[in-house]
């Protein structure tokens, strides 16, 4: 009995994953962005001026592969690359005007989003689905699935 509700409570998780996903994919192609860019963006909005190499790390790709994210970007004006003050074999990345209010942008979209979905939602409730969020996140990093902490947090 206990298997199937664990079954029904996957395949809410697995919709709602096809769902945000989607939305999201949506939401970013209208902006010209796609997830990996977007992420790149979230990182450096929450990290201030970073090398690539640092960047490679949070988003836990190569540097090769932060080259190309970083490439685009600049081809788009939405970051720069300018010498490091302290290391000259490094660069550091950092938003042009642009990018910073398309940042600022996906930041309030985030916040309107988490409104919509959660501000009539009782307390309790909330509070309760979060729970069983850490939970479900917590057995899933003890199982080795996913890098840690969430991609925008």
């Amino acid at each position: 009995m206990e298997t199937a509700r664990w079954c029904t409570a996957l395949d809410r998780v697995l919709e709602l994953v096809v769902v945000l996903d989607d939305d999201m994919a949506r939401g970013l192609a209208r902006r010209g962005l796609t997830t990996a860019r977007a992420h790149l963006l979230w990182e450096l909005r929450s990290r201030g001026p970073v090398t690539q190499r640092v960047l490679a790390a949070a988003l836990g790709v190569t540097p090769r592969n932060v080259t190309g994210l970083v490439d685009a970007l600049v081809d788009a004006g939405l970051v720069i690359r300018a010498a490091h003050p302290t290391d000259r074999r490094a660069t550091l990345v950092s938003f042009t005007d642009d990018g910073a209010a398309l940042a600022d942008g996906l930041a309030r979209d985030r916040e309107e989003f988490a409104a919509a979905l959660f501000a009539g939602m009782p307390a309790e409730r909330l509070t309760g689905l979060l729970a069983g969020l850490d939970d479900v996140l917590e057995r899933l990093r003890e199982r080795g699935v996913g890098r840690g902490a969430g991609a925008y947090r």
